[in-house]
């Protein structure tokens, strides 16, 4: 956990400076910021807070990670972003992101196998999952849409890189994380979409690909 949240905050930081678009929740955070004149970091601490009371009708447990989670990766992002350069053309940027999304994956693939609690995002997914019986699937695409259109039409940053993110990270992560659980257990998506919380997963079958 203390490795992947810093590690995930880099990789946003890293993505960001490839110019070339970002995931959805980054798009809408970097519309907050462009707009609000607060750095990219803070506006993820704030909206990661602001997920996190929709924990409560949906009667979800908080855990340590997911509190470490919201701080750790907002601060993270603005202590990065100095360092990293801008990248100066659209391959440098498209370099850039890749490094990003590979180590974007293996974030996801530390903090989730160290099984101290879901980051907000993931929380809100499967909780909504579990309460209208949807899968899983169904529930991440609608809210990744959703989150994507409001940052789009704040004038967040829309791109390739958006694509290329949503194509590549659920492989990265679905390849990485059997490796890192701590017992070699994680959640684990069933053929119809319906969560099973007590699967044993071990290299090379399938999990949940969370971030």
């Amino acid at each position: 956990m203390i490795i992947g949240l810093p590690m995930y905050g880099l990789a946003v930081a890293i993505m960001i400076q490839a110019g070339i678009g970002l995931e959805p929740w980054g798009v809408f955070h970097q519309a907050l910021s462009n707009l609000s004149g607060i750095s990219y970091g803070t506006v993820a601490i704030i909206v990661g807070a602001g997920v996190l009371l929709l924990w409560i009708p949906l009667r979800q447990k908080l855990g340590l990670g997911t509190a470490m989670n919201v701080i750790i990766i907002g601060v993270s992002v603005d202590l990065f972003l100095p360092i990293i350069p801008v990248a100066p053309n659209f391959w440098w940027g498209l370099l850039e992101f890749s490094i990003g999304i590979f180590l974007n994956g293996v974030a996801i693939a530390l903090y989730v196998g160290g099984g101290l609690g879901p980051g907000p995002r993931d929380g809100l997914m499967t909780g909504l999952v579990n309460r209208f019986d949807k899968p899983v699937w169904l529930v991440r695409t609608s809210i990744e849409i959703v989150v994507l259109g409001m940052g789009w039409l704040l004038g967040g940053p829309v791109g390739l890189g958006t694509v290329y993110y949503a194509l590549t990270i659920g492989p990265v992560a679905h390849m990485l994380m059997p490796w890192f659980a701590l017992d070699k257990r994680t959640q684990h998506v069933n053929a119809d979409g319906s969560l099973d919380g007590d699967h044993p997963v071990r290299p090379g079958q399938e999990s949940f690909d969370g971030d």
